[in-house]
């Protein structure tokens, strides 16, 4: 194996939290200066709303990725990495659950129809199906007493499911940032142009972390 890989992994992971840590710092710009906050109890609606877009990217897309990357470059037994992947994604399940009342609170409070764009048709199928990736890894390879055989087949639709599911939440971020932006009806100013640099740090994030991890396989 050429050591070059590793060094390649190791600094394309730490590229991959620099854009998601930039992301989370330029969604917090967007939501506190410029739409009023964030409260899920709030009697403004557009504060409860708030609430979803930030627990989607900070919590649900940010807690993936760093799963990811903790099972493949972080240097530890095996079992630990399975525990800390494991949970990552756990947490990442309970804070997109609370991301997503957010959401359907807000619908309901403006009288506004749920599930009718192609964003949330993504974002919810995208959620559905992690929960089912996530009582699969589980399930095979944490608890159940599961052949090395049937663990080695099952391995690779869960490491490129896995891979699947980062896009598609990134897919339902960017067009969560469009549909809102077109809602706001924003003009081509400083909050036109946050949204679209905040757009490129997701998608920068989930492309480095998918990088990180394939170059991971080689060391």
């Amino acid at each position: 194996m050429d050591p070059s890989y590793h060094q390649s992994a190791s600094r394309v992971t730490v590229l991959a939290n620099l854009f998601g840590i930039i992301a989370i710092i330029l969604m917090l710009v967007w939501l506190l200066h410029y739409r009023g906050g964030i409260d899920l109890d709030s009697n403004k609606a557009d504060r409860i709303f708030n609430v979803h877009p930030f627990l989607m990217f900070c919590g649900f897309i940010f807690f993936t990725g760093q799963a990811m990357m903790a099972y493949k470059t972080v240097p530890a037994e095996r079992t630990v990495q399975k525990f800390i992947h494991m949970l990552f994604n756990l947490i990442a399940i309970v804070v997109g659950i609370v991301g997503i009342c957010a959401v359907f609170k807000f619908h309901d409070k403006q009288n506004i129809m749920n599930m009718y764009s192609l964003h949330s048709w993504i974002g919810l199928g995208t959620f559905c199906l992690f929960g089912l990736q996530w009582l699969f890894g589980f399930t095979v390879f944490l608890v159940s007493q599961a052949s090395r055989e049937t663990r080695r087949r099952a391995a690779p639709w869960h490491i490129n499911g896995g891979r699947a599911l980062l896009y598609m939440a990134i897919c339902a971020a960017e067009t969560g940032l469009m549909e809102k932006a077109t809602f706001m009806e924003l003009q081509h100013g400083r909050e036109s142009h946050l949204i679209n640099f905040l757009g490129l740090a997701i998608l920068l994030f989930g492309v480095t972390v998918d990088l990180s991890v394939a170059l991971a396989r080689y060391i």
